[in-house]
């Protein structure tokens, strides 16, 4: 199991008068730590109200984030998920994480929005709450919780190659119920304003579990005329075709040419290096990526290679 999220010392918790005048990243680090309410033995989790925030910039471990609406969101990347160490305890939108929940935790989205996370590798897709900050780690996009990751199918990898974008039309929505003081944590994402295109919906393969045969097996309807998905019942669909999809190690991107040549030059050394060119609104962008590379356990390593090489701000990438 992959756990990017970050922890803090106990003796934090007793350091209230300390607390209320630190900084940003001290506020965080102490949301992380998050207070213990219960066992996570337990399969029931009290439903507790969140509230809407998207919150200041904050620092963690040297690098700044910038919480803002964007509802036009859409990145690929890393996905990894967290589980039974954090289960019941405080979000960072002050709900209780349940990990047999569909959630997740963004850097930067607000708090609640609704994500669509699709497995690049089987083109499993679902719905999510975001309703946590995290993960930390420069590797990765967003942290799952254990149960979405089982429904995407990569509970036991530990990661997976996805792609995130926001559902701007239910976020808006979960936005407005969280302002007006309406939205708990049971409250349904509807589904209704979610895909542009037909895709199927099927019962996950291997072991059928109580929760496995929920799903829903009705393939090739719309999903505009689904019934609504929730946590109860949730839906997972798959995308066809699945495209395989390459991971890198982007080191950077430089408007002049002769800079982005240097720089692949540096990271030869590291394995293949190549030069690309973006265009980015009317501007001419040369990207420096390392790779293609097999794993992730291969990218994280190189990632690191370049962080310690003068590459602060590199960062894994899936095409």
């Amino acid at each position: 199991m992959i756990m990017t999220r970050i922890r803090a010392p106990f003796v934090l918790a007793i350091c209230g008068a300390f607390l209320l005048s630190a900084c940003a990243e001290t506020q965080l680090v102490i949301h992380s730590a998050k207070e213990l309410t219960g066992s996570a033995n337990s399969s029931k989790v009290a439903k507790t109200k969140g509230r809407y925030k998207v919150g200041n910039p904050y620092q963690i471990k040297g690098t700044w984030y910038y919480p803002a609406e964007n509802f036009k969101y859409a990145e690929t990347g890393i996905a990894s998920w967290y589980g039974p160490q954090f289960h019941r305890k405080r979000t960072a939108n002050g709900e209780t994480f349940d990990m047999n929940s569909l959630t997740a935790a963004h850097r930067t989205l607000p708090m609640p929005s609704a994500v669509r996370v699709v497995n690049l590798t089987n083109g499993r897709s679902i719905i999510l709450r975001v309703n946590d900050r995290g993960p930390f780690a420069r590797s990765r996009i967003i942290d799952l919780s254990r149960r979405a990751a089982q429904l995407l199918g990569f509970q036991r990898q530990g990661t997976a190659r996805v792609r995130v974008e926001i559902v701007a039309d239910e976020s808006r929505q979960l936005k407005l119920s969280a302002m007006n003081g309406k939205l708990t944590q049971s409250e349904r994402i509807t589904g209704q304003a979610v895909a542009k295109q037909s895709v199927q919906s099927r019962p996950l393969a291997g072991n059928r579990t109580a929760s496995t045969e929920r799903f829903d097996g009705n393939a090739g309807r719309d999903v505009r005329r689904r019934p609504p998905v929730t946590d109860d019942r949730p839906v997972v669909k798959t995308v066809a075709p699945t495209v395989e999809s390459k991971l890198f190690v982007q080191a950077g991107a430089y408007a002049d040419f002769a800079n982005a040549s240097r720089v692949r030059t540096r990271l030869s050394r590291f394995g293949p290096a190549w030069v690309t060119k973006a265009r980015v609104g009317r501007r001419n962008f040369y990207r420096v990526r390392v790779g293609p590379l097999q794993t992730v356990e291969n990218a994280d390593a190189v990632l690191a290679q370049l962080m310690t090489s003068g590459f602060p701000k590199a960062r894994i990438v899936v095409d």
